[in-house]
């Protein structure tokens, strides 16, 4: 089993910043890509950013130029920066890791969230 803990989030006016973070721990062979997803009330989950094991990185289009996403591989641990945070990012930031298993195969896994609520 993984588990992925969350911390960082907040309330914080707008124009303000956040940096989340997200550390893995378990029975981890290798973790192919880590990255954050977000869930505002009434809407569905969606992807804000990935990072792949070899640095690859794609973000939504709303956040591109504001936030970064970035990787500590000897820690297993991602990172959110969050610069010019909006109103519409207000939601609950789940962090999620593929993990490669020995065996050849990948398990997804999902932290538990943290709420990131930014005022006008």
């Amino acid at each position: 089993q993984v588990q992925l803990v969350e911390s960082g989030g907040g309330l914080v006016q707008a124009g303000g910043s956040l940096r989340l973070s997200c550390a893995a721990s378990g029975s981890i062979f290798s973790i192919h890509v880590m990255g954050w997803f977000r869930q505002a009330p009434g809407k569905q989950r969606e992807l804000v950013a990935q990072i792949s094991s070899g640095g690859t990185i794609n973000y939504v289009d709303a956040v591109k130029g504001r936030f970064t996403i970035s990787r500590d591989n000897a820690k297993n641990t991602v990172y959110l920066q969050m610069n010019s945070l909006r109103p519409g990012d207000t939601a609950v930031y789940y962090c999620n890791a593929v993990v490669a298993t020995s065996g050849g195969t990948y398990n997804t896994y999902w932290g538990q969230g943290t709420q990131v609520t930014v005022s006008s």
